[in-house]
């Protein structure tokens, strides 16, 4: 009997000290901040403001307001962290946006903490196994072609498809954007199409250091898909690749261990977005493998790809909250028993990139949507097949590679081109401007999404600015010898047709009108006209009106007009920062053909529910109001909150800053 039940002790001992890594949710901040008060005295705070650099600050007070620091941003309170170590816990990650740490625990560390008077939870990071289902070729051909301002060589078609040596005829290449990348690793210090690329920082999470090359531990093939990856966003090469955003400066994560039989750990890719996001990052773009869940428990399943479950898709929706632009590959799981988009494609806010050929065709292996919530998927599509770039471990060879990992930094480069031309874009902006100037806005589906992303589209559809208390319009115009003065806008507001009035010319391309001031909420249609010296028309939109909501910043074409022929628009929030001591109520107004249900959800920086009202609507003007009460009675804190809007069929996003 002696034998059996020593057997039985070996392995109750093997599983109270077998480890697996837990994320451990804590209650508050410390005392000095919780969640419904912000401290801006607390030391914590201070810490936290010192944390951002000066053009992370730029950027959050464009896309927040003066009000950019946040709950989620407050750093770990330390004493936590100190009587978790003391129970002889190694913290590996600390998540200040979830108020968290991970760390290997086992089963007895695991019982101690959860009795923990500040602890909220402990709950397992989940593992997703990478599959290597990207395609490659090594080539060493080359194609020159020299009826473009570059020579791009094999790269050519790639990038033609989305009208980006257009763009970079026009003297736009990125400039002045700061883009991160989410990847395997990136060997670019010696190949002649990365060597001279400004990288501002790198570092690795999977072996903490500043290392994002290959290095002793790796496997071969660790660095190649990052650095292909980088080498379409932005290598330079003459008369062999050119990628979009080739005058753009970098921050570089690497974040995926490839190593045979090896897991990918979320904490790593949420760690990577808060570092990148301190730093300033503009536009972040991921082309990662996460093709395939953990068979267990513990694993994600397809009803978690609704935008607010998996970390790596709260992390990529709480970096848009501060104003980053979020990029990611759909996934190539268009072949499999899968087939839908993967996290963290599943955000609201980030634009998932499906892969189509040279000549516009959906690729077999491209992910499709929806949403496990039924929104549409991948937003966008780009060139996603035999794709050409650098190879790592060469100094000047060559790959051509297919996948959806191929297709989206094409589309974030394009991003960067878009804010390069227009620093003060926020990301709200950036994402309706590329999905309302896509091939297929017109009529988006689940499998290319809203169409194929264009460069030039892109950029030359109208924008507004909010300076001081005026908003002014912008538009590029690229025709060739176009008159400056027929440039002329044509307004209409509610029945009445307005006389065309001469638009002012900044540059050799860019034009501008301030709005006339009118009420907040009040939409304003209009068209653009101009003609060349040859006496060619042109007239934009070729049909219908642009339309714009005043004291939003959003021009629409497409997006809204898709259900309804009528004055139908979602304003922005107004007053927007809201600050409920002044402002009794903040608003939201919206036209209806009446008798529609008219649905809003609110949440805050975390992702948690604030408020959620069903309500039927009358016809012609509708008003929702908000007094910043929580749906359990308290007035919410400080900090930027989200409103998922749904009229007649269709879904808004508008971003309120709420202050105290």
């Amino acid at each position: 009997m002696s034998k059996p039940i020593f057997i039985i002790i070996i392995l109750l001992s093997s599983l109270l000290s077998a480890q697996e890594k837990y994320f451990i949710y804590f209650n508050d901040k410390g005392p000095e901040n919780s969640y419904n008060q912000l401290n801006k005295n607390s030391v914590s705070y201070q810490e936290t403001l010192n944390l951002l650099t000066d053009k992370a600050i730029e950027r959050r007070i464009k896309n927040m307001g003066e009000e950019y620091i946040t709950f989620e941003d407050l750093k770990i309170f330390n004493e936590y962290k100190t009587e978790i170590e003391k129970l002889g816990v190694k913290i590996l990650r600390e998540l200040s946006w979830f108020n968290s740490v991970s760390a290997y625990l086992n089963y007895d560390q695991i019982e101690k903490i959860k009795n923990l008077s500040f602890v909220k939870s402990v709950e397992p990071v989940r593992k997703l196994f990478y599959r290597n289902d990207f395609s490659y070729e090594i080539s060493t051909s080359l194609l020159k072609i020299s009826d473009t301002t570059f020579n791009y060589g094999l790269a050519y078609k790639q990038v033609n498809l989305s009208d980006i040596p257009f763009i970079h005829s026009k003297n736009i290449s990125g400039k002045n954007v700061l883009i991160g990348i989410l990847d395997s690793g990136f060997d670019w210090k010696f190949h002649e199409a990365l060597k001279n690329k400004t990288v501002i920082a790198e570092y690795d999470f999977v072996f903490n250091d500043s290392i994002t090359a290959n290095q002793s531990g790796d496997i071969q093939s660790q660095d190649r898909h990052g650095t292909y990856v980088f080498s379409l966003l932005a290598g330079s090469t003459d008369s062999v690749v050119i990628g979009p955003a080739f005058n753009s400066s970098f921050i570089l994560a690497k974040t995926e261990d490839i190593r045979s039989e090896t897991r990918i750990e979320e904490d790593n890719y949420a760690a990577a977005l808060i570092w990148m996001e301190s730093l300033g990052v503009d536009i972040t773009t991921s082309s990662l493998g996460y093709n395939e869940f953990d068979n267990n428990n513990s694993s994600y399943s397809y009803s978690d790809m609704d935008g607010k479950t998996t970390i790596v898709t709260k992390a990529v929706n709480l970096a848009y909250l501060r104003g980053v632009s979020t990029f990611t590959s759909a996934g190539n799981e268009g072949n499999t028993s899968w087939k839908y988009i993967t996290a963290p494609a599943d955000g609201m806010k980030i634009i998932s990139v499906g892969a189509v050929d040279d000549l516009g065709k959906i690729a077999s292996f491209s992910s499709r949507g929806p949403t496990y919530d039924g929104r549409i998927k991948p937003e966008v599509v780009a060139c996603g097949v035999n794709d050409y770039g650098a190879l790592a471990h060469t100094e000047n060879s060559y790959m051509f590679g297919s996948g959806t990992s191929a297709a989206a930094p094409i589309a974030s480069g394009i991003a960067a081109l878009l804010l390069s031309a227009f620093p003060h874009l926020k990301n709200e902006q950036i994402r309706n401007i590329i999905l309302e100037s896509s091939s297929n806005s017109i009529n988006p589906n689940n499998d290319i999404g809203y169409g194929i992303i264009s460069a030039r589209k892109t950029i030359e559809f109208p924008n507004v600015q909010k300076k001081s208390n005026e908003f002014i319009l912008h538009k590029m115009i690229f025709e060739d010898k176009v008159r400056e003065y027929s440039v002329n806008i044509i307004l209409k507001v509610a029945d009445d047709m307005f006389e065309p009035i001469q638009m002012v010319k900044s540059d050799d391309y860019h034009f501008t009108y301030t709005f006339p001031q009118k009420n907040n909420g009040e939409i304003i249609q209009f068209n653009i006209t101009y003609t060349d010296s040859l006496n060619n028309f042109y007239h934009k939109p070729e049909s219908g009106f642009y339309k714009y909501v005043y004291g939003s910043e959003i021009i629409s074409l497409n997006l809204e007009t898709q259900q309804y022929q009528s004055d139908i628009g979602i304003s922005e929030f107004f007053p927007n920062p809201f600050l409920p001591a002044d402002h009794k109520k903040v608003q939201v107004r919206f036209y209806s053909n009446g008798n529609e249900l008219f649905k809003i959800l609110i949440i805050d920086g975390a992702g948690q529910k604030v408020i959620e009202r069903n309500e039927n609507t009358v016809a012609g003007m509708n008003l929702f109001e908000w007094d910043g009460y929580s749906d359990r009675g308290y007035l919410s804190a400080s900090g930027v909150y989200y409103a998922l809007i749904q009229l007649g069929g269709k879904e808004y996003g508008r971003k309120l800053v709420l202050l105290k």
